[in-house]
């Protein structure tokens, strides 16, 4: 699908949405524009597009493979602020990934970050994705990308990671913040010293209190065979010590149950990156996730309220709302 044609159908998306609050839910445009954090006269826009395409009627007539009513019952029965569903009908994995990633990319547009500190995670292959179909804006301002994990992976791809870092924040106008040092360690005394000695990681770890946005890596609580055996990533008998007491997901490698509760064990001292409890302490955390092998993990996070703004694949939609 070329790029013009994505973007189209986020326009689509956003303008649905909109129209499926007002006229299906009963909000009126003040309470639209608070849930979804844009302006009044954003929404105002957005409903009079909606109403010349053709989508308002008697009721909303929502685009094929848009979402509307699902999203809004996931809100509801969640307690999340927004839920963003793609069709990713027979795509395989990596292109899903791909897919959900442009459509944050869409939504990133209409939320409130101007002159916000984001904390990121370039580790996800969807917020990389997410990276490259951004849009360059001259009146988008973002104060500082933080990366909120350490790198995690083959040295090969650090060189992607590092690139995706600068080019969201030269997107946003921003400063970059990097945090190059292993995600896992071997040891907390090995924690301390990489975390005590190193300028620019203790300033990226003092950035994290301050954050007003985090976009966050979401995955389940099993090793994937790429990163099994390297030296930055926990082991399959890690990540077995984590599932014996209980873990079901990670997020950014900090592990949490099937009810969305923390599940603490010795293996957090060997994380550099950010804690569960400072993500809590954020006003807007956003997820990206799909496919059925993160069907229960995005359960899991959903459960326990780690994440504000939801992006899926509706297969994983509907396995949400069903259980």
């Amino acid at each position: 699908m070329k790029e013009t044609d994505n973007q189209e159908i986020d326009n689509i998306r956003m303008t649905s949405k909109v129209a499926h609050l007002y006229h299906n839910v009963g909000l009126d445009q003040i309470e639209i524009a608070s849930r979804l954090h844009v302006s009044q006269a954003r929404v105002s826009r957005l409903l009079q597009a909606a109403k010349s395409a053709g989508f308002v009627k008697s009721v909303v007539v929502t685009p094929d493979g848009l979402f509307s009513e699902l999203e809004h019952a996931l809100e509801i029965k969640f307690n999340i602020a927004q839920v963003h569903i793609v069709d990713g009908s027979g795509e395989t994995e990596p292109e899903l990934m791909h897919t959900l990633g442009e459509a944050l990319a869409s939504v990133f547009a209409l939320l409130p970050i101007e002159n916000k500190t984001i904390g990121f995670t370039p580790w996800s292959r969807s917020f990389r994705s997410f990276v490259g179909a951004l849009q360059f804006s001259k009146n988008l301002k973002v104060e500082k990308i933080v990366e909120l994990l350490g790198g995690i992976g083959q040295p090969s791809l650090q060189h992607l990671i590092t690139s995706a870092t600068e080019q969201f924040a030269k997107l946003t106008h921003s400063q970059a913040i990097f945090l190059r040092v292993p995600g896992v360690v071997k040891s907390k005394e090995m924690r301390e010293v990489l975390t005590d000695n190193y300028s620019q990681t203790h300033k990226a770890l003092e950035e994290f209190p301050k954050l007003d946005v985090a976009m966050v890596g979401i995955g389940a609580a099993e090793a994937k065979a790429s990163n099994a055996n390297d030296f930055n990533f926990f082991s399959n008998e890690q990540f077995d010590l984590a599932r014996s007491k209980g873990a079901m997901a990670e997020i950014n490698l900090r592990f949490i149950d099937a009810q969305g509760h923390p599940v603490e064990s010795e293996l957090d001292s060997l994380v550099i990156g950010i804690s569960l409890d400072q993500l809590r302490g954020i006003p807007m955390k956003i997820g990206i996730s799909g496919g059925a092998s993160k069907h229960n993990a995005t359960l899991a996070v959903i459960r326990g309220n780690w994440i504000d703004v939801l992006i899926t694949d509706h297969e994983t939609a509907q396995y949400l709302l069903d259980n």
